[in-house]
């Protein structure tokens, strides 16, 4: 990115934490404390308009923050509820299964990690939160494109020899089937996991719950126990995000 994007993006979070605190501002206004021209100003409030994250107030020429802002506020919201109140769910996972648990959510593709928990066994003090993680290579992200939260990528990209680059063997159909997906050293050599799917009030599946941990102690042998586990915490997840059935 450009130093004149970054400039211009910086300059946008500007007008949209003015319009915060002022509540409704005009073109002047806005252009005078940013120090900027007038039409640069009209150009970034054009962009953000188009967005939905600003929209013109009933008077006229005065702007004010738009709905698109209570969207992502709301799916913000919906994300630190869910890490909230998956938290003691994942905490007892951890300590029965013996490894990392993380929640993770569809993001732009990927599944991202919103919440881990380690386990009294694990060894890696790797942290996932935050992290985007491909969807075709990790346990979460298989139960994320079985259930519809994600698309399948055009491009399934290789991370070991045992990762799966051909969609059609991804086995999504069963993962439905069964009820979770897990990983064998595909995303990283050493690493297995397995995910269940978590739904939303709707019954929409919103996130994966998954275990991961090092192959020689979350053997292929324990995957279907496990599964199970975390098939039975997906579901006390699941309702306490609304889902009841």
């Amino acid at each position: 990115m450009s130093n004149g994007s970054v400039q211009s993006v910086d300059r946008a979070i500007a007008i949209l934490e003015i319009l915060a605190r002022e509540g409704a501002s005009r073109v002047t206004d806005l252009a005078a404390e940013l120090d900027v021209h007038k039409s640069t100003a009209f150009r970034l409030l054009g962009a953000l308009e188009q967005g939905g994250l600003v929209e013109q107030s009933g008077d006229r020429g005065r702007y004010r923050l738009g709905f698109g802002v209570v969207r992502l506020a709301g799916a913000a919201t919906a994300q630190l509820d869910l890490a909230k109140e998956s938290r003691a769910v994942c905490l007892r996972l951890a300590g029965e299964v013996g490894e990392t648990v993380n929640v993770a959510v569809p993001q732009d593709g990927h599944a991202v990690n919103v919440s881990q928990v380690r386990g009294p066994s694990a060894i890696s003090g790797h942290n996932w939160v935050g992290q985007r993680t491909p969807a075709h290579a990790t346990s979460s992200g298989k139960v994320l494109l079985a259930f519809g939260a994600l698309p399948l990528p055009e491009a399934l990209d290789r991370f070991t020899p045992l990762t799966i680059t051909d969609a059609r063997l991804l086995g999504l159909e069963e993962i439905r089937r069964r009820g979770w997906a897990f990983t064998v050293e595909e995303l990283e050599l050493g690493l297995n996991a397995v995910a269940a799917p978590v739904r939303g009030s709707d019954g929409a599946v919103v996130a994966a719950v998954s275990a991961s941990g090092p192959s020689y102690r979350l053997t292929p042998q324990r995957l279907p126990e496990v599964g199970e586990i975390m098939t039975a915490g997906a579901r006390e997840i699941s309702q306490r995000i609304g889902y009841y059935r």
